[in-house]
């Protein structure tokens, strides 16, 4: 069973650990701007969270969803060319909750209020570099993988 995802704004990567044991590693994009745990920065926190809610279960790859609801649509270019400014939250959300009170976890600070997740994006959009809003972005694929390998409740440490 795996114990805990760390994620790396360094080296822009998401490794799936069992115990000390390296089962995965993915590449990510994270903030354009940086690590901050402060409400409205678009930063990604930094610390020790754990997934609060797995959303998407069974829905097609580059499933759309808008608010953590699926909107019926499935992603494409010409989905992309109506819509040119939508932040695109496709295939699965894992949604993140801070763990440590005042850093990443209530007040002004609280990751799961800032709606921070680990999704699906295009699969135009680059990885290895950051590119997002806050959330931690992966390949479709990706997603789907380890979506299916870990539990509500998993750790997830993010290190700058």
């Amino acid at each position: 069973m795996v114990s805990l995802i760390k994620i790396s704004i360094t080296q822009q990567t998401l490794e799936l650990h069992n115990s000390e044991v390296l089962l995965r590693s993915y590449a990510v994009s994270t903030a354009t701007n940086g690590v901050g745990n402060q409400e409205g920065s678009g930063c990604t926190p930094l610390g020790h969270h754990r997934i609060r809610a797995k959303i998407g279960t069974d829905l097609p790859i580059n499933s759309v969803f808008v608010g953590r609801r699926f909107t019926g649509e499935i992603y494409s270019e010409e989905l992309a060319a109506k819509y040119p400014h939508r932040d695109w939250i496709l295939t699965r959300i894992l949604w993140l909750c801070g763990e440590q009170v005042g850093y990443n976890r209530l007040g002004n600070v609280d990751s799961m209020r800032r709606y921070i997740y680990i999704h699906g994006t295009p699969d135009t959009e680059p990885m290895g570099i950051p590119r997002s809003h806050g959330c931690i972005r992966m390949r479709n694929h990706d997603i789907i993988d380890l979506f299916q390998q870990v539990p509500i409740g998993c750790g997830v440490l993010i290190t700058a």
